[in-house]
């Protein structure tokens, strides 16, 4: 039986429904506040509602989270295979103690009881986060090694630490295949992630930044999660990125599929830089919540260039256009807005 971590989040939902058409059984885990039905949604994207219902069910949920230990046990009964996909996300320096619980403990404990179950492979969900920068706009790859010395975010730095935690596992025997995506594009979660960036565009934005991302399909990454555990492939990570590409390209391609105007004034950083201190003093003032962090800012004018040549070549996998990716999202996005 196959056990997936982070099942209701937008990796998890659209990961369930590809294992599921495999006919493969599945146990899932979730936190009591988790939306079990966000993750039929997604399945109607895919087939109509009675199928969407008929599959749903063969999910056998268990309630626990990453980081309770006595439930977590509970859920490993039977499991075969591991897909971790669950993890928080947050750039704010103020919830470093919770991400490091979460990413790095919640890791350590999957890591464990693999080991303690005989697991015979885990599928880690990390980041490209977890790379270092290259030097003279040279491509990131694989062999990009994290830097301490540079100003990481609490996001990055907790998902490095996991990733540490996987790779002990690699060394005491448990076999294990690391996946490293961008920003994922996908349907079905428009309130985090990038639906918020999509949400956002619908919106029209006349401003743009200087920066670039690497972006992928989310379709893709769970795709080449099953063909990485059911590969020879074992002990390594893979970058998954369909497209380098700049925030105003991309907002232009959405602002025009939804028939908007696009970004036309390029916004200087130290404006936003200004707006992040007074949006922290007004956290600090009236303890309102944190809008654009200093981190957020920074992320709008990097630049980095990521390669997928490793999986591209290993795996034997082909990426979905983005193109194509964003007319099937956004086409979802209008359809519900």
């Amino acid at each position: 039986m196959i056990l997936v971590t982070g099942g209701t989040g937008l990796v998890g939902s659209h990961l369930l429904y590809f294992l599921l058409k495999e006919n493969k059984q599945v146990r899932a885990i979730h936190r009591k506040s988790s939306d079990l039905q966000a993750v039929k949604k997604v399945f109607g994207y895919y087939v109509n509602e009675a199928e969407a219902e008929i599959l749903f069910n063969k999910i056998e949920w268990q309630e626990a989270n990453i980081t309770e230990i006595p439930a977590l046990t509970d859920a490993f009964k039977g499991i075969t295979h591991v897909y971790h996909a669950a993890a928080y996300i947050s750039f704010d320096p103020k919830h470093y103690k919770k991400l490091k619980k979460a990413n790095v403990e919640g890791t350590a404990n999957i890591v464990n009881l693999c080991l303690a179950h005989a697991v015979k492979k885990l599928c880690y969900v990390s980041s490209v986060a977890t790379l270092g920068s290259s030097l003279n706009g040279a491509s990131i790859t694989e062999e990009t090694h994290w830097n301490p010395e540079e100003k990481n975010n609490v996001y990055a730095i907790t998902k490095y630490g996991a990733e540490m935690e996987v790779w002990r596992g690699t060394q005491e025997g448990l076999d294990t295949v690391i996946f490293k995506p961008g920003v994922i594009l996908g349907e079905g979660y428009w309130n985090s992630g990038s639906g918020v960036i999509i949400k956002t565009a619908s919106k029209g934005i006349p401003f743009y930044t200087d920066g670039e991302m690497g972006v992928v399909d989310v379709q893709d990454v769970v795709k080449v999660m099953i063909k990485g555990m059911n590969s020879e492939e074992k002990n390594t990570s893979y970058i998954l990125i369909s497209e380098n590409i700049k925030y105003k390209t991309l907002l232009t391609k959405i602002a025009t599929k939804l028939n908007i105007k696009p970004p036309k004034k390029r916004i200087p950083k130290w404006v936003l830089i200004i707006f992040s201190k007074v949006d922290w003093l007004a956290s600090v003032l009236f303890g309102t919540r944190r809008k654009l962090l200093k981190a957020t800012v920074n992320s709008l004018y990097t630049v980095s260039n990521y390669s997928s040549l490793k999986i591209e070549q290993e795996l034997n996998f082909t990426f979905t256009p983005i193109s194509e990716t964003l007319d099937r999202v956004v086409g979802h996005y209008s359809i519900e807005s």
